[in-house]
């Protein structure tokens, strides 16, 4: 992508996600993702009712009458963002492409991350870790990421979220919320990993798909092409049985992935390329408070 029209599509990304995330999950964002715990803030005189356990014995010394510790809530968090690009990401048969939505969606989460005073990172992965940007807070920070959103070529094509989970959980050392998008078009077992991902950080999942991944139309014969390995075969979608096996693919695929959320504890919200990713967004921060 030719440098103008690169800065002139970070702009447009800019200021529809700026917007959504200003006006819409700035509440929702702080309620649904936490701090980290409890920080000392200040102290005070006793008052009855105070819990002896927050007496500050130094200053209580000092002055010969009992003070506490005040703690308020630490709020700054360290989000990541676990970016799905392999090839699989490149199909839309709508009017919208699974990577546009993936990075509008990590670009209204990474301003909400910046209005919050939280640090963003990002992990862009295949079946192999492909970038890691470290965590930092700023706009110019955020406007370098969602330009590698928008102009990232990976190397490999094929997908491996095992890895990539399991590079979070060594790379980053203090508890993040990491919000894993992806397809989830992955052949191999992710469970384990996101278990043991889930139980050091807040990993939450946001899958994208576009409605012909889960149901073939029938058009007669079809040529189709895996965009992960490059293999290609024709079939014919106007047989109902081909129809019917490729959904229940589709639907066990689903239920294998929705089990591996369920039994991992992670929270996750599935949205279809064409439907409006802000409601699911909304949905998955209730559904946290």
């Amino acid at each position: 992508m030719e440098t103008s029209e690169l800065l002139k599509k970070v702009r447009q990304i800019e200021i529809k996600t700026r917007g959504l995330s200003r006006n819409i999950f700035a509440g929702q964002y702080h309620s649904a993702f936490k701090g980290r715990g409890m920080a000392f803030s200040e102290v005070r005189e006793y008052q009855y009712g105070d819990d002896i356990r927050d007496i500050d014995w130094n200053v209580t010394a000092r002055y010969a009458r009992p003070y506490v510790k005040i703690f308020e809530e630490e709020r700054e968090l360290t989000v990541m963002l676990l970016i799905d690009v392999s090839g699989s990401r490149e199909f839309g048969s709508v009017s919208v492409m699974k990577t546009e939505i993936i990075t509008e969606i990590a670009a209204t989460l990474a301003f909400s991350a910046i209005q919050n005073n939280d640090k963003i990172g990002v992990i862009f992965f295949s079946d192999k870790i492909e970038k890691f940007i470290p965590p930092q807070k700023g706009k110019k920070h955020i406007l370098y990421i969602i330009r590698e959103l928008i102009d990232f070529h990976p190397d490999d094509r094929q997908t491996d979220i095992g890895q990539a989970l399991k590079y979070l959980t060594n790379a980053i050392k203090k508890r993040c919320t990491a919000f894993l998008i992806s397809d989830f078009i992955d052949r191999g077992d992710f469970k384990d990993a996101l278990t043991i991902a889930n139980r050091k950080h807040d990993v939450v999942a946001i899958q994208v798909y576009d409605r012909r991944e889960a149901e073939l139309p029938s058009v007669g014969l079809m040529k189709i092409k895996d965009a992960e390995t490059g293999m290609e075969r024709w079939i014919d979608t106007s047989s109902s049985r081909v129809r019917a096996v490729y959904k229940e693919w589709w639907e066990k695929r689903q239920a294998k992935m929705n089990d591996s959320f369920r039994k991992s504890r992670v929270d996750s919200v599935t949205v279809r390329t064409e439907d409006d990713y802000v409601k699911a967004l909304i949905a998955l921060f209730q559904k946290r408070n």
